[in-house]
């Protein structure tokens, strides 16, 4: 008599069992997601993720975070399909909200994130990827890409925002229009990538937990590491996508560490802009917005003195 095959509740977010492990030993948090064979994400590994990222967030003996999938032949293949079958259209609609809502407070949580690609990482396990700070891959082990377009829908959880700022717009455009996979060796050199490791699945993993400990202290002052990606991070999404028609961003007068600092002029225009600056008719700057105390919003007077506590 053959057995049942059990049902899962896909609005659980617990399901039928643990689906992302975590573990903590000398300053590095490991997050694995686990559920075979190819480690799609549901509604309840988002929602186990979302708790593992707050854990390490809140943890004091945490500096970096290095995310993986369970076993060596996927990091992800995306969401569930299943999933997305059997849920309401309402549901699927909150799923994707939580999703990304997971992905942003991953990529902005101050402390290092390095995504580890065991294997196949492929639509939305890209998009997890892609929201880590820095991506290292094993030789061979796999195949990466935004393929959503074959099932005629496109990259729901961040991908087509953070493939555009890698490669840029017409590159990324490309990618995910023809909806093909691609080495990892390739997205190497397209950027996606940060490294590539010619080494079997128990070296690969160990060299990745070597880097890691590079940002760890003693060896870094893993505090400035992660303030230094919480400002790049916060002022890349600032940052217009990269075009013939954009000139480059110019510095502004005011700290670097800020996300409200950055002036961008628009092609052929003498235009400056700044965010809660407000531009004085009696200027001698050449046209320009200086950005002074007196000028500041109470926001940004905080951002500056807390950039200020920050900077050693």
């Amino acid at each position: 008599m053959s057995t049942p095959t059990q049902t899962r509740d896909w609005t659980s977010p617990t399901l039928d069992r643990q689906v992302v492990n975590y573990r903590a030993e000398n300053g590095i948090a490991v997050i694995e997601m686990d559920d075979p064979p190819a480690n799609t994400y549901t509604y309840a590994m988002m929602r186990q993720l979302d708790e593992a990222v707050l854990k390490a967030r809140f943890d004091d003996d945490v500096h970096v975070i290095v995310l993986r999938g369970k076993g060596d032949r996927f990091f992800s293949a995306g969401a569930n399909i299943g999933m997305l079958n059997a849920v309401t259209p309402g549901f699927k609609y909150f799923f994707c909200l939580h999703a990304n809502e997971t992905l942003l407070r991953l990529e902005h949580t101050p402390k290092l994130v390095i995504a580890a690609l065991n294997g196949h990482t492929v639509g939305g396990g890209l998009e997890i990827a892609m929201a880590a700070d820095l991506r290292i891959a094993r030789k061979d082990a796999g195949k990466i890409g935004l393929p959503e377009v074959t099932l005629g829908v496109l990259p729901g959880t961040g991908g087509t925002a953070r493939l555009a700022k890698m490669v840029g717009k017409s590159k990324a455009i490309e990618l995910m229009v023809t909806g093909n996979t691609f080495s990892f060796e390739e997205a190497l050199d397209y950027g996606i990538i940060n490294q590539v490791i010619d080494a079997n699945a128990e070296e690969w993993w160990q060299q990745i937990m070597d880097y890691a400990r590079q940002f760890v202290p003693p060896n870094k002052a893993a505090k400035a590491v992660g303030r230094i990606k919480r400002s790049v991070q916060s002022g890349w999404r600032r940052m217009p996508l990269p075009s013939a028609g954009n000139a480059p961003i110019a510095k502004s007068t005011f700290p670097d560490s800020s996300r409200d600092a950055r002036c961008s002029a628009s092609s052929g225009m003498a235009r400056t802009r700044t965010c809660g600056a407000s531009r004085s008719s009696n200027s001698s700057s050449g046209g320009r917005i200086l950005i002074t105390p007196a000028s500041m919003t109470e926001k940004m007077k905080l951002r500056w003195e807390v950039a200020g506590s920050n900077g050693t």
